[in-house]
């Protein structure tokens, strides 16, 4: 799919791994202990998740990986390549997660920022997105301790 401001959505392609990986890493949406090519590869090995990429002059421009459990929709790494931002490829991502979950019948999509993103939390809400009060529980089924 094209967009207006002329980005090509598709799903990710293998070849396009490391390159995302690189732009997630130049956005600083990744952690060392979450394994972002092992991300790709559960989310690319699923009927109910996706990466979608967004490409300018067959460029990686832009993220978002995509999913839902049925009932809810998610999204994670949603990334603008840092010299390519206030361009509005960052909405244009969340437009197509958002159809790419009409598509699937689910009704709800959620995301999680973390607290101390301002900025990105700014950007939700001017794209029509509401903050629901939340506590999250979490645990590695591998027994590790918990991560910030």
């Amino acid at each position: 799919m094209t967009f207006a401001n002329e980005l090509a959505i598709a799903p990710i392609t293998e070849a396009e791994t490391d390159t995302v990986v690189a732009l997630w890493q130049r956005c600083d949406l990744t952690r060392p202990w979450n394994d972002a090519a092992g991300d790709i590869a559960r989310a690319r090995g699923q009927t109910n998740s996706d990466v979608l990429v967004g490409c300018l002059d067959n460029v990686v421009t832009a993220t978002v990986m995509v999913g839902h459990d049925g009932h809810r929709g998610w999204v994670y790494y949603v990334a603008v390549d840092p010299d390519k931002r206030r361009g509005g490829y960052g909405r244009t991502m969340m437009h197509a997660a958002e159809d790419w979950l009409r598509q699937r019948g689910i009704e709800k999509i959620m995301l999680m920022v973390r607290p101390e993103n301002d900025s990105v939390r700014g950007f939700y809400r001017a794209s029509g997105y509401e903050e629901q009060p939340r506590v999250i529980f979490a645990r590695w089924l591998d027994g590790r301790p918990m991560t910030p």
